[in-house]
């Protein structure tokens, strides 16, 4: 029998502060290599998606964000033994609050064009933060989204409280 196909489940966040048409991205380095990405991370047990992303968010960024919609959900597989689910959700601010990663593996945040950010391309943590930001661009600052109700993110909830 072969081994059951298992992707990490795993959610990012674009924040994007829309005054300045600017997005924060995260710094980090894996393996001695900077890298970039949206605030991002895996999603723990007991959490909803949505929980996953705010939680994601504020340890990256020191901001307490709630997200505001869904921009797609995404498979990506980094190696044939390495592979993920992404939930890539979206935060729409006004202005550009200044970042305090609370997670010691980020070196720093930074708010950058789009333009900024296509041009670090080979230094993307991985093409999905490219990807999810260009389906941002062309569904949901157009109105087209998904709400978060699509999630059911409720239901873990409700299921924790029946086994209290």
């Amino acid at each position: 029998m072969s081994q059951r196909y298992k992707p990490n489940v795993t959610v990012a966040c674009i924040i994007h502060a829309t005054s300045q048409d600017k997005y924060l991205l995260v710094e980090e380095w894996i393996d001695g290599e900077q890298r970039f990405n949206q605030p991002a991370g895996h999603l723990e047990a007991n959490e909803s998606i949505i929980q996953a992303c705010e939680r994601e968010v504020f340890e990256e960024t020191g901001l307490s964000l709630k997200p505001q919609g869904l921009v797609g959900i995404y498979q990506f597989s980094a190696s044939e033994d390495l592979a993920f689910v992404r939930f890539t959700f979206f935060v729409q601010l006004n202005d550009m609050p200044s970042p305090t990663p609370q997670d010691k593996a980020i070196h720093s945040a930074h708010w950058l064009s789009f333009t900024q950010i296509e041009a670090q391309q080979s230094l993307l943590r991985s093409p999905l933060v490219l990807d999810s930001l260009k389906d941002y661009l062309n569904n949901v600052q157009i109105g087209q989204r998904y709400p978060l109700s699509l999630l059911n993110s409720d239901r873990l909830t409700i299921a924790q409280a029946s086994k209290a």
